[in-house]
């Protein structure tokens, strides 16, 4: 019997990451996300969101892995990102006796929805590469010269220096 245990997400942050170290050196990243599950209001008949909270851990994983430090330095609550992970459960005994559990996603990759809004480079989002920006089209295959600038617009060219509509 085969198994799959995959998570994908598209949400926002409902609290800023937490990050503890380990002594080893690794580092975790947790924090809150919400998504919204559509459902008609059976009295209204409107479509209203039913939020659904998740708890995230995001590890710097292997030699090249720096997800807790990117998550660290690039998400803030409210930012909207797309999230690949797995889900993990956490079982424990609380201190009244009671078993406890957790059903947490780990996060393996992310991706940020939202361009920055401040403008700069680095921090709290991932800049979009220029093939990201130029709409596709037969400029952005194979062989395309990024210095060649692209026509405004397909057809023939508008005549400079007077009015193009006749009234």
């Amino acid at each position: 019997m085969a198994n799959l245990n995959k998570v994908m997400l598209i949400g926002r942050l409902t609290r800023d990451p937490e990050v503890r170290t380990f002594a080893n050196g690794g580092k975790v990243a947790n924090f809150g996300f919400a998504v919204n599950t559509r459902k008609k209001n059976q009295s209204t008949g409107q479509w209203e969101d039913e939020p659904v909270f998740i708890d995230m851990a995001v590890f710097n994983r292997g030699e090249t892995g720096r997800q807790a430090d990117i998550a660290e330095q690039s998400l803030r609550k409210g930012h909207q990102v797309f999230i690949e992970g797995h889900l993990k459960l956490d079982q424990w005994t609380s201190q009244d006796g009671q078993k406890r559990s957790k059903l947490t996603v780990v996060v393996d990759n992310f991706q940020f929805l939202e361009p920055r809004s401040d403008g700069g480079q680095g921090g709290r989002s991932a800049p979009a590469t220029p093939a990201a920006r130029r709409p596709a089209g037969p400029s952005t295959g194979p062989g395309f010269d990024e210095s060649e600038p692209e026509p405004d617009s397909v057809g023939a060219p508008e005549p400079r220096g007077e009015d193009p509509i006749p009234f």
